[in-house]
């Protein structure tokens, strides 16, 4: 997976605040679903986040049920539960999996 960093754009000397289309956590359950044991260090160089965001945000997605994890030696094993409806108000009759497809377009298949 390629990151890109968003640019900085200024008009009139004005700097803009830099976003994204994709939040933080969209991006960390994208790749959680791509690389089920991925760890919170090689998330945030990926996502561009520190790993205390990182474990905060794996902490949301848990509770949140979206995520489940198992312990593998001295590892975790993320599982995502696509079947879960995203949380916005606008889709919430919306699986996750609807997402990760697009997200995911070169992923597994859900």
């Amino acid at each position: 997976m390629t990151t890109v960093e968003p640019k900085k754009i200024c008009r009139r000397g004005e700097s803009e605040k830099r976003w994204t289309f994709i939040t933080n956590h969209a991006a960390v359950l994208s790749l959680l679903v791509n690389y089920p044991r991925i760890t919170a260090r090689e998330i945030s160089q990926e996502v561009g986040i520190t790993e205390r965001s990182v474990r905060m945000i794996i902490s949301d997605l848990d509770k949140g049920g979206y995520i489940s994890k198992t312990r593998e030696g001295r590892g975790i094993r993320y599982t995502v539960n696509v079947e879960r409806p995203m949380r916005h108000k606008t889709q919430r009759d919306v699986a996750v999996n609807r997402l990760l497809s697009i997200l995911n377009a070169k992923g597994p298949s859900l």
